[in-house]
């Protein structure tokens, strides 16, 4: 399903979490979508099943995932998900601090705001502002 990066930082337990957040919020994974198994997962990823019971039951907390007791855990509709102002603001911040590193790398500001626009479309796997406003 996915790899983890076994030298990161960030623990294993973050990393499945982030991961899911992904492929749910991508819709690789739509609503509805089974998750694999507790067991399945974790020996997918050759990491503890406590470990991915606890990145689940997170997903959970979040809105992300639901559980059916004896049926498995499911994408839960995007209208649950719950966003974490604290984690909206750090995002903020990452987006701030990456617009002031352009500028000190000698961009101009208009130069600085269309590179941060044209990112954040393709990570939206849409098109630059530019040429979505034609």
């Amino acid at each position: 399903m996915f790899q983890l990066d076994r030298k990161s930082s960030r623990s294993i337990y973050e990393q499945v979490i982030d991961k899911f957040k992904e492929l749910i919020m991508t819709d690789v994974l739509p609503e509805d979508t089974r998750l694999p198994s507790v067991r399945e997962l974790s020996r997918q990823l050759t990491i503890n099943p406590n470990t991915v019971q606890k990145a689940y039951r997170e997903l959970e907390r979040e809105g992300y995932v639901f559980t059916v007791s004896g049926r498995g855990t499911f994408v839960a509709p995007r209208s649950g998900i719950q966003p974490d102002p604290a984690q909206i603001q750090q995002a903020q911040e990452l987006i701030r601090s990456g617009y002031r590193q352009l500028l000190y790398l000698g961009l101009t500001a208009d130069q600085a705001w269309e590179f941060t626009c044209s990112a954040i479309g393709q990570a939206a796997g849409g098109t630059d502002r530019k040429e979505s406003s034609k």
